[in-house]
């Protein structure tokens, strides 16, 4: 079943004093259970996903670097008003990383198949030298695929796909997708076109858009545009959109979308006080702007706007539909599902001050992918 390993494991701490540390701390790791396995990580996406647990709610301003170039430690300042929403994890060092994947080297009595296979995995604690974890955790990689390929298979190929189950779901027509040329973004869009599904890009720049383009999106609409309001609404009329997901989360897009949809909606129908009867959805699945979220009211009464998190949409779909989806990522993992990263950094790199400004800063089009071994 294989001997304890040892190696460093990525930790991040908010102290009472107001500080947020990261640090490399050495963990050992004991043989598998029977139905476990011990991977050593090579690949692990830094997704924005990972960075409210990494950071939180540092000054990133205030970042500076100390310990050893072996033992780096990265540290900022968190404003006091942000320390209350800090309460449950003060002066806990936690470890970080979503997915990730690497090679199999150890495996329990009931999983010895898995042993030397390169798989992609999920569960936490995914920036480390080693990572145990439940066996039903990880999946094998195709034929040929690289730790790099399957690093990002679970966090942005599922929220793609689950976006379209969403869809049918609620007997929508059409999604709407902010901030879409994200690499999240660029998975949905590959979805859509081999499925048949009409998807509205919503982009900040030429510069996105293009990236969009590239890749054969139908419809992009760029928020900065001076006539973006009318464009907008001919697309929800022509797609029939009536749901949105909304990866900025603060300011007042999500409002435009609602407008644009009830707009869309009520061409053609007797005026009625209470605006149209079609429900529109707006789902928030990201804070790209931790600010307030800026609602009118002025599209009807037959709205809603939630948050939207993968894990308990995949429970509600049930294991059935998180197997076929896992399975379609699979198949598709360097085709539909691929994904491309910026820079490849080591744990200590990742704590230098100048490398965690450029990943907090969740350009489109840069992602960050850390090799533990390097």
């Amino acid at each position: 079943m294989g001997e304890a390993l040892t190696g460093l494991e990525l930790r991040s701490t908010v102290t009472s004093a107001g500080k947020l540390v990261l640090n490399l701390e050495e963990v050992q790791v004991g043989a598998p259970g029977p139905d476990e396995v011990v991977v050593r990580v090579e690949a692990a996406p830094i997704n924005p996903s990972d960075l409210g647990l990494l950071l939180g709610p540092a000054d990133m301003a205030t970042l500076a670097a100390g310990g050893t170039a072996e033992r780096p430690i990265l540290t900022a300042d968190i404003p006091a008003q942000r320390m209350p929403a800090m309460a449950a994890r003060l002066d806990e060092s936690m470890a970080v990383g979503n997915e990730g994947a690497g090679t199999v080297v150890a495996a329990g009595d009931n999983v010895t198949a898995l042993l030397g296979k390169k798989v992609g995995m999920i569960g936490g604690a995914m920036y480390a030298t080693y990572r145990k974890l439940a066996a039903q955790g990880v999946m094998p990689l195709p034929e040929g695929a690289t730790a790099a390929d399957g690093a990002s298979m679970f966090v942005n190929p599922l929220t793609s796909l689950m976006f379209v189950e969403t869809m049918r779901a609620e007997g929508h027509k059409a999604i709407v997708h902010t901030a879409a040329a994200s690499n999240l973004g660029q998975m949905l869009n590959r979805i859509c076109l081999k499925d048949g599904v009409p998807l509205v890009n919503i982009v900040r720049s030429e510069e996105q858009a293009a990236i969009l383009r590239e890749i054969g999106a139908a419809v992009i609409l760029d928020s900065s545009a001076e006539d973006f309001q009318a464009q907008l609404t001919e697309a929800c009329a022509a797609t029939g959109a009536t749901l949105a997901f909304d990866a900025i989360g603060g300011g007042k897009l999500a409002n435009q979308i609602l407008h644009a949809m009830e707009a869309a909606a009520s061409r053609g129908q007797p005026y009625s006080r209470y605006g149209s009867s079609v429900l529109k959805q707006v789902y928030i699945y990201g804070m790209l702007d931790v600010g307030p979220t800026y609602l009118d009211r002025q599209f009807g009464l037959s709205w809603s706007v939630s948050g939207w998190l993968l894990t308990p949409f995949l429970m509600k779909a049930g294991m059935e539909t998180g197997m076929r989806l896992r399975q379609r990522v699979a198949d598709e993992l360097t085709t539909t599902f691929a994904s491309h990263y910026t820079a490849t950094i080591g744990l200590a790199e990742a704590l230098k001050p100048d490398v965690a400004a450029a990943y907090q800063r969740k350009a489109t089009g840069e992602k960050y992918l850390i090799d533990p071994s390097r």
